[in-house]
Order: structure tokens, then C-alpha cells, then sequence
């Protein structure tokens, strides 16, 4: 059994554009990251982004930082129950 947790929508495609948008490589966002005291490997910014790992609201909430977006909004733009 396993004890992962499954997304059943992901965010990771809103989180790489804008963190595109924000002109970053995974790379930098994820030193950001650690600046901001969130550990993060560029690996594990990789999966988020793919739907692969669950993201954490403190995550959430630095990205909205970092990424300099006003609203959580566009995180959750285009999905759908």
C-alpha cells in the first residue's frame, strides 16, 4: 500500500508558464525556494510541475512571491470538475 498522495487535478502546467512567464529556470525558482526557508530541489519543482508530486500550500504561497502574481487564481486558470 502505498502512502503517497495523488492530485487528482494538477496545477503543474499554470505553475511552469508562469513560472516562465517570470523569465526562471526550475533551477532558480527552486533557489528562491530555499531562500524563502521551502526546501527544494529542482527535481522536485520538475515533478510538481508534471503532476507528479503534490504541492504544499507553503509552496503555494512562496510561488506566489516569487512569481509576482496577485491572486492564487491563476494557479487553479482552466481547471474544471
Amino acid at each position: 500500500m502505498s502512502n503517497g498522495l495523488k492530485q487528482d487535478l494538477s496545477i503543474g502546467q499554470n505553475l511552469k508558464a508562469l513560472r516562465k512567464k517570470a523569465k526562471l529556470s526550475q533551477r532558480e525558482a527552486a533557489a528562491q525556494l530555499e531562500i524563502l526557508g521551502i526546501p527544494m530541489s529542482e527535481n522536485i519543482l520538475a515533478k510538481i510541475e508534471q503532476g507528479r508530486y503534490s504541492v504544499r500550500i507553503s509552496v503555494l504561497l512562496a510561488l506566489k512571491q516569487i512569481y509576482n502574481v496577485k491572486s492564487f487564481d491563476v494557479f487553479f486558470d482552466g481547471l474544471h470538475l
